[in-house]
């Protein structure tokens, strides 16, 4: 059991550093980057990576962080951990909440435009896609695994210290 608790802790803990990347790099280069193209590039770009970003190493991180952080919190049997594991599964709970009610809704819409080449008013449609809301919930997205990765981290110390 004991290796099953450390294994849990140990994927928690990647999976949330996984994502943080993610949102991270999608804050501070993806969105500025496209933040500058002219419309026809912005939609069809973002169309693209949002088409890619649905594979299995993107759906492992993200489904993984949130269960193999409440695994971990299911399988501790340390009280001095139980703080650290609890805020990152609220944490990440948050961000898929986040991710589901905001980013897919916002992403789904740009794609159902269709080809960039038949959009007639591509300023319309990049306007009502809305990429200050998308990036200011993604900035919360960052943040948040940011803070559970942290916490997780810490926890890891704190089962070091244990044995």
């Amino acid at each position: 059991m004991y290796t099953l608790r450390v294994a849990a802790l140990v994927a928690a803990t990647m999976t949330t550093g996984l994502m943080a990347g993610v949102y991270g790099l999608y804050q501070h280069t993806v969105m500025p980057g496209l933040g500058s193209t002219d419309d026809r590039t912005f939609v069809g770009a973002f169309q693209a990576v949002d088409r890619a970003i649905i594979n299995p190493w993107f759906m492992t991180g993200f489904v993984g962080a949130v269960l193999c952080t409440a695994a971990a919190a299911g399988l501790n049997t340390d009280r001095r951990l139980l703080p650290w594991l609890l805020v990152a599964v609220a944490l990440n709970v948050l961000v898929a909440v986040i991710t589901v009610v905001v980013h897919v809704p916002l992403n789904d819409a740009l794609k159902a435009a269709g080809d960039p080449d038949r959009i007639t008013d591509l300023a319309e449609i990049r306007e009502r896609f809305d990429a200050a809301r998308w990036t200011t919930w993604n900035l919360v997205r960052a943040l948040a695994t940011t803070a559970a990765f942290g916490s997780l981290c810490w926890a890891l110390v704190v089962r070091g210290q244990v044995r």
